[in-house]
């Protein structure tokens, strides 16, 4: 048996002999809602993932899921702001946050969603319950979400009289179309997992999206290593890009595969 990681108990690392490596929000009894040791601990998980040779040697797929009731039910503001509100959203907006490495772009609030993008193996999120604001994004930040029919979903942030600030510009525009994030965004409107699947917030809707994500996990995993990393880098490096950059990457990156034959 693996040792688990837990990170600030928030966060639980728990790898896995066949390369899946499972990342729990784990603050079940505030459905995994985002206070400052959840930001800094899905964040820290994200870099560690990425840097530590002991936990990604044999890395292969990453399954995030929320335990308890829901996914998770974006910011805790009550928690965020209890301790002098400036202090905390000085923290969670200063660029770059020091989990993002010395290029990194991001700053904390962004960096719990935009970290899984960087890393070299598919993420997938299994999404149930409830997955809202912040909570939403950081399921945005994967490659994949299966989701449960009924699990509602929501771009919460209107209600505050904010925006939508941890990455979403990035990565709703991968997947729905602008009027749908615009209604959405503007209204805070609650869907569920049918209709986030319809519009393309969700990969697809199964009954139970862990079995449903290990299975997909187990064909990504028969598969090169190489190829699914230059895979993860060509779409999102491509998708909205150029032309000339789009036909570059693709030979750049199959060149180097092809080197290893």
């Amino acid at each position: 048996a693996n040792n688990v990681i837990n990170i600030q108990n928030r966060v639980k690392i728990i790898p896995t002999d066949d390369g899946i490596i499972h990342v729990l929000l784990s603050r079940p009894t505030k459905l995994n809602s985002l206070d400052m040791p959840m930001f800094e601990a899905i964040a820290d998980a994200a870099s560690r993932l990425k840097n530590d040779p002991t936990l990604n040697k044999n890395m292969r797929v990453i399954l995030l899921s929320g335990e308890g009731r829901a996914f998770c039910t974006g910011l805790d503001a009550k928690s965020v702001t209890l301790s002098g509100p400036t202090k905390n959203l000085d923290k969670l907006l200063e660029r770059p946050s020091e989990f993002g490495g010395e290029d990194g772009l991001g700053n904390l609030a962004q960096d719990v969603c935009y970290l899984w993008r960087g890393l070299p193996v598919p993420v997938i999120t299994c999404l149930h319950g409830m997955c809202f604001g912040g909570g939403l994004q950081v399921a945005l930040g994967a490659d994949m979400r299966f989701s449960t029919p009924d699990c509602r979903f929501s771009i919460m942030e209107s209600r505050w009289g904010l925006i939508p600030d941890m990455g979403a510009s990035l990565t709703l525009r991968e997947l729905v179309r602008i009027d749908v994030a615009k209604e959405l965004t503007m209204t805070g409107r609650i869907v569920d997992g049918l209709e986030a699947e319809k519009i393309g917030l969700v990969t697809r809707c199964v009954d139970d999206p862990m079995e449903e994500a290990m299975k997909v996990a187990k064909e990504i995993i028969e598969r090169s290593p190489d190829s699914v990393a230059a895979t993860k880098e060509l779409f999102q490096s491509t998708w909205v890009a150029d032309e000339d950059t789009c036909l570059k990457k693709e030979t750049d990156l199959q060149m180097k595969l092809i080197a290893t034959w």
